[in-house]
C-alpha cells in the first residue's frame, strides 16, 4: 500500500529527460503533483499523460512530475511524443525502482512501478494519493481538487 496521507513524501533524486539531477526537495515551497506510472508508451500511460500535457491550466501553480523505471532515452522520446514540456519525467531506472520502493509503489513481480499518483503540498506533506490497477487511471478530478487547495 502506498504511503499515506499527512505523511512526509521521501525526498529522492533522480535524473530526467535533460540528463539533470532532480531532487523533490529542490520543489519545496511549490505544491507537487506526482505521478508513478509502469511504462512510457503503454496505452494508459499515453493517455494518461496526454491529458495532463493537453489541459496545464489545473496544474498551474505546481510542479507535475512522471516517474516510472524507464530509461532516460525511452522517457525523452515519450516526453517529446505526449509534447508534455510541463512535466518533468524521471528515470528511476538504476537502482531499478528505489524510489518506486520508497514510496512502496513497487510492483516486484513486474518489475515496474505500480500506478500511483500523490498530491504533495508546499511543505512536503501528502495531502491526497491514489493508487490504482496499472490497467486504470487515477481520480483526476480528485486529484486536482486535492492540488488546487494545495494551492489556495
Amino acid at each position: 500500500m502506498a504511503l499515506g496521507i499527512g505523511t512526509e513524501a521521501p525526498d529522492f533524486t533522480l535524473m530526467n529527460t535533460e540528463g539533470d539531477h532532480i531532487s523533490l526537495s529542490q520543489f519545496r515551497g511549490t505544491p507537487v503533483y506526482l505521478n508513478f506510472f509502469p511504462a512510457a508508451f503503454s496505452p494508459v500511460c499515453v493517455d494518461w499523460f496526454s491529458g495532463i500535457a493537453d489541459d496545464s491550466s489545473p496544474y498551474a501553480g505546481a510542479v507535475v512530475i512522471g516517474i516510472s523505471v524507464d530509461n532516460k532515452w525511452s522517457l525523452t522520446a515519450f516526453k517529446e511524443q505526449m509534447k508534455a514540456n510541463g512535466v518533468h519525467f524521471l528515470a528511476d531506472f538504476h537502482p531499478r525502482g528505489d524510489v518506486a520502493k520508497a514510496y512502496d509503489v513497487y510492483l516486484e513481480e513486474a518489475g515496474v512501478s505500480g500506478r500511483c499518483t500523490f498530491v504533495i503540498d508546499a511543505n512536503g506533506v501528502i495531502v491526497d494519493v491514489d493508487q490504482v490497477h496499472p490497467l486504470e487511471q487515477p481520480d483526476a478530478d480528485r486529484l486536482i481538487a486535492a492540488l488546487g487547495a494545495c494551492k489556495a
